[in-house]
């Protein structure tokens, strides 16, 4: 029956890997753009710096995890997120075989205000041109993300800006 799930042995005769969904969020600050990111509450990599993310629920759907998950550790809810890429390479995760989904979106003035909440013990903007060390494989997923952010309108559109601003100077 669609939609009953209940708890017990599943029917697989081999394992499984574990799905998770992550966020990569930038805004525009002080004219110069930011990736949001959370500092770990708990093992594994407690204490460093991730991408808001986590485990997808049995009966959600990817999109709704992954706004959930931001919306959990950070506060920052009706941000506008789009797939960006499966990262899926063995070893990723200690606690064993994962696949994440990672999604991308800039998040729009009035709606940049983060708070540290759920497992995330703290959460802060940090400029994409100077990111911690993070956790996992974040590192590789924020290369991916700021990629694609430079490819987007709204960068080209500040970058122009800015250099429109600097020539007036």
């Amino acid at each position: 029956m669609a939609g009953m799930v209940t708890k017990g042995k599943y029917v697989y005769e081999w394992p499984r890997p574990m799905v998770t969904a992550d966020a990569a969020v930038f805004a525009l600050l002080d004219n110069e753009w930011k990736l949001l990111l959370i500092r770990r509450k708990r093992e594994p990599f407690k204490d460093r710096w991730a991408l808001p993310g986590g485990f997808v629920e049995i009966e959600e759907d990817l999109p709704e995890a992954v706004a959930r998950e931001l919306a959990e550790e950070t506060g920052l809810t009706d941000i506008p997120l789009e797939q960006l890429r499966a990262f899926g390479k063995p070893g990723r995760d200690p606690r064993g075989r994962t696949i994440t989904i990672a999604y991308f979106g800039i998040a729009d003035k009035g709606r940049q205000q983060a708070k540290a909440a759920d497992d995330a013990a703290d959460a802060r903007w940090f400029s994409i041109e100077h990111l911690p060390p993070m956790a996992f494989d974040h590192d590789e997923i924020a290369r991916c993300a700021v990629t694609k952010l430079k490819q987007t309108q709204a960068y080209r559109r500040n970058e122009l800006n800015v250099a429109a601003d600097s020539e007036a100077h």
